[in-house]
């Protein structure tokens, strides 16, 4: 059910209402609440009950659909699209973010209920009845003073996650860490957290604020680069031609790029979304390796090809695969691969075939590629024509191969009637045939059974000229 809808909004208030009557109190926690003084329409609500017992909670929310229990003891209640929890009590017990022993606590104050929330942002609640809002920490004041300051220093450091939820509410929020919280955030080590938490908090990073950029610069400045993602580190102090790039290093091109990149994706779903903003990331991966003074200019030959390996390796380390259902991983080290084809496609000396379009519609969206072209040349300072990515979309768009490579008209069954049997011999006839429908030789089976009859025929003429005999 949708947060924003009237029907959540009238089942809140009626479940607000079963509460109180039988002596209890309801409260909207956490970040709907955040949200909803921002100005914004809460994604969902988080409500937590004071006062009732769990088993009388649970009867009391029988009454608005099917239940279901997340954690016996600390009673997490997921009911008609909400979660309905008992305020809780968490000692650590171990490392990570599983090393908690958690309790829920209907007799616990609102103020001890909040104090276990990371930022004061978060720790402000609002009662569903009457609109009150409870906040203990001052977070409202920190809200309006665009502050992320952590509630409780002793604790926040109890669980790593929250070093990373810093990085994405900075960014989300425009905010700027206060002093206290900046030095709690640089104490706190981070090698505890598994893959998928940190990807977690690295995707919304990257999709949710307008400029994810603020949230890597304060990576950066608590010395986290080189402890998550060791391939951006090397980008730090990694020279560029001026001419091309006044903006300064690599690791500033690629903020400005990862910018970029996040204004072109609102149109995009999930997965190519996520595919732009790793592109982005990992695009100039390859330049620390390659970049050398040559001929009185600072030069990256290669630094394609050669992002591919630390592009890898970091898409492992945020073990991104396939999302949706889309290939994720194919598409960024497509676009690592080939970022500069359009613009190198445009200006090349001799016209580019439409074979060469077809061929590289077989490694990379060429949508994408364009879409991804125009944030990296946007991506600086100084003024450029960034107009080869028009082009180049406008050529893949005619050719229809924006998406994908032209699919083989002439397949195996077709030379199996020809006489071909399976095996190793088709395959390579297979490809001969489809590089010659690439070149644009046949657009049609006929013509394509035509050449796959000539193909066929001087495959056997080959495997039956005589061998010559060495002289004796």
């Amino acid at each position: 059910m949708s947060a924003d809808t009237t029907d959540t909004r009238e089942v809140l208030r009626a479940m607000a209402t079963a509460v109180r009557a039988r002596g209890g109190r309801a409260l909207a926690v956490g970040g709907c609440v955040r949200d909803e003084l921002l100005g914004r329409t809460p994604k969902d609500f988080d409500i937590e009950v004071f006062g009732i017992p769990a088993d009388d909670l649970r009867t009391i929310l029988e009454a608005f659909g099917r239940v279901d229990l997340v954690g016996e003891s600390f009673a997490v209640y997921k009911v008609a699209g909400l979660d309905v929890a008992l305020p809780r009590r968490e000692s650590k017990t171990g490392r990570g973010h599983k090393g908690f022993a958690i309790e829920g606590d209907p007799h616990l104050s609102i103020e001890d209920a909040a104090r276990r929330r990371d930022f004061t942002i978060n720790a402000i609640s609002r009662d569903l009845l009457t609109d009150e809002i409870v906040d203990p920490f001052r977070g409202q004041d920190d809200l309006r003073g665009r502050r992320l300051r952590v509630v409780d220093a002793e604790r926040f450091g109890d669980d790593s996650l929250r070093v990373l939820r810093a990085l994405q509410f900075t960014a989300r929020f425009n905010l700027t860490v206060d002093a206290e919280t900046r030095a709690v955030l640089r104490s706190i080590p981070v090698d505890d957290l598994p893959a998928e938490r940190v990807w977690g908090e690295i995707e919304k990073l990257l999709l949710l604020p307008d400029r994810p950029s603020v949230g890597f610069t304060l990576a950066h400045d608590l010395g986290l680069v080189s402890r998550l993602w060791p391939e951006m580190a090397a980008l730090m102090g990694c020279p560029q031609e001026p001419e091309w790039h006044p903006e300064g290093d690599v690791w500033v091109h690629t903020l400005m790029v990862i910018d970029e990149a996040r204004s072109r994706i609102s149109d995009l779903t999930r997965g190519p979304a996520v595919a732009m903003m790793l592109g982005a990331i990992c695009h100039d991966l390859g330049k620390p390796a390659v970049t050398a003074f040559s001929d009185g200019r600072i030069r990256s030959i290669g630094h394609e090809e050669g992002g591919v390996a630390p592009a890898t390796s970091l898409l492992d380390r945020f073990n991104v695969h396939t999302l949706d259902g889309y290939d994720v991983r194919r598409a960024v080290l497509g676009l690592v691969a080939h970022h500069l084809k359009p613009s190198m496609f445009k200006k090349s000396p001799t016209p580019v075939s439409d074979g060469a379009f077809r061929r590289l519609a077989q490694k990379v969206d060429l949508e994408l590629l364009a879409r991804f072209g125009k944030a990296d040349c946007h991506g600086r300072t100084g003024t450029f024509d960034c107009s080869a990515m028009d082009w180049f979309l406008e050529r893949a768009r005619a050719l229809g191969v924006e998406h994908q490579a032209p699919p083989a008209i002439v397949l195996g069954r077709h030379l199996i009637d020809l006489g071909v049997r399976p095996g190793p011999d088709m395959g390579k006839l297979l490809k001969i045939i489809y590089d010659r429908q690439l070149d644009g030789a046949f657009a049609t089976l006929e013509d394509g059974l035509e050449i796959a009859r000539q193909a066929v025929a001087d495959q056997s003429g080959r495997q039956t000229e005589p061998r010559s005999t060495p002289d004796v």
